[in-house]
């Protein structure tokens, strides 16, 4: 008689030694147990840094969910949520807080929530082991590190094993042009590295930088693509989506998924009106194309509680799944000046906001720290927060040139608009 008991160990030894069997296994599996299997034996070890594995995996594996600005974690499936992997960034004690900048591929890079730029900390964190490491400051002091525009993280199991920090630092600038220059932190080195790469240009818009194929993607504009080689130290463009050049476009969402480079943008045409058109880049940099698009309607039709503007609504992300239907878009809909004014017994009017989509009055009640910028969209007037991105110009007024479309129900996370109730 076969003892039963002897069985389990066969069965294991059996899957053990079929490495094929044994991959297709560890693939199911979350990171938290990747990581502890690495420890089995020199041969799992290997198997799990292999390049196919980890391929595979980043193929296979299915974000739950996201983080907020806020640092609030929303899970995708609200019927059975997700546990997250931390509930807040108590990791190290800062006396003025820590806000995520950005995430990129199972680590973020964090920073001070308050304070100037010039005394912020960064930070890059492991959710899955709780590890994290103190960035040091880039050398040159207080005159240097309050030029910073933008710091960026590259990190991947398998093109950039040792994470690195991209820096974009201002050296001069004059009435049109501002002069730039990179740095380069390695975590393997733990310096920081001057790149022999400086650069004008007159729009220089960093807000969002994501990391894809061995560079650091910034948001298309309405002249070009811009990127960074990291390993080659080379900064490069690339045309623009055919519509950002011809119709007026607001950018959405800019993200990667499952390893496919996302662009999503309002598209505002004569012929089809308002569209969202979801672009993705060929593997091969040779440009944009149009993956997905949504009118309006659609989405107005899916959420009826939206108050059918434009404006009303952000793209939090763009989630590739395993096969193209379980594709989807994360949208977040705004509040409004509407919902503010019910919420001390009045109502918004909005024939009033002529009276002060004007710069003089918009300085004198909203303390505009900033400039007075001309702007489009239904969440002007407004004064830009402090702590928004510095391509959208922290502590400026706006104002709009289309007065058709001010509006009540006009919203934006980074504006702060003058109610107009009675």
């Amino acid at each position: 008689m076969e003892d039963s008991d002897h069985q389990p160990t066969q069965s294991g030894a059996l899957i053990g030694s079929n490495d094929d069997l044994l991959t297709e296994i560890l693939l199911r599996l979350p990171v938290t147990s990747i990581l502890r299997f690495k420890s089995v034996s020199k041969h799992w070890r290997l198997l799990l840094r292999h390049r196919h594995f980890t391929l595979r995996y980043d193929t296979l594996s299915k974000s739950p969910g996201f983080f907020t600005t806020d640092n609030i974690y929303v899970p995708y499936d609200v019927e059975n949520p997700t546990t997250p992997l931390f509930r807040s960034l108590d990791f190290y004690p800062d006396p003025r807080g820590i806000r995520i900048v950005q995430s990129c591929n199972g680590l973020l890079l964090c920073c001070t929530y308050r304070g100037s730029i010039d005394a912020r900390k960064y930070y890059v964190f492991n959710p899955t082991t709780k590890q994290f490491a103190i960035v040091p400051c880039l050398p040159g002091g207080y005159e240097v590190r309050k030029t910073i525009r933008f710091m960026g993280l590259a990190f991947h199991r398998t093109d950039c094993v040792h994470y690195k920090l991209v820096c974009i630092r201002s050296l001069e600038s004059d009435d049109e042009e501002e002069l730039f220059q990179i740095q380069i932190y390695s975590s393997d080195t733990g310096e920081w590295k001057i790149c022999p790469v400086t650069f004008r240009t007159d729009c220089p818009v960093f807000g969002m930088g994501v990391y894809w194929n061995g560079a650091i993607h910034w948001a298309p504009s309405y002249r070009n693509h811009l990127y960074f080689k990291i390993d080659a130290e080379q900064l490069q463009t690339l045309p623009s989506p055919v519509e950002m050049t011809i119709f007026q476009t607001l950018t959405m969402y800019f993200g990667e998924s499952r390893g496919h480079l996302h662009l999503t943008v309002l598209v505002d045409s004569d012929e089809t009106g308002f569209h969202l058109n979801v672009y993705e880049m060929l593997g091969d940099l040779s440009g944009w194309v149009v993956k997905y698009q949504l009118q309006l309607h659609e989405i107005w039709d899916a959420f009826p509680e939206m108050t059918h503007s434009s404006y009303d609504f952000d793209v939090v992300d763009v989630v590739r799944g395993v096969k193209e239907e379980d594709t989807f878009i994360v949208l977040r809909i705004r509040g409004t000046l509407t919902s503010s004014c019910k919420s001390v017994g009045q109502s918004c009017v909005a024939s009033k906001f002529v009276f002060i989509n004007e710069c003089e009055v918009m300085q004198k009640y909203m303390k505009c720290k900033g400039s007075c910028l001309a702007s489009i969209g239904a969440d002007q007037p407004a004064v830009v927060a402090e702590d928004a991105p510095r391509n959208l110009n922290p502590g400026a007024c706006l104002y709009t040139q289309r007065l058709s479309m001010l509006s009540c129900d006009g919203s934006h996370q980074h504006m702060r608009r003058l109610c107009r109730c009675a």
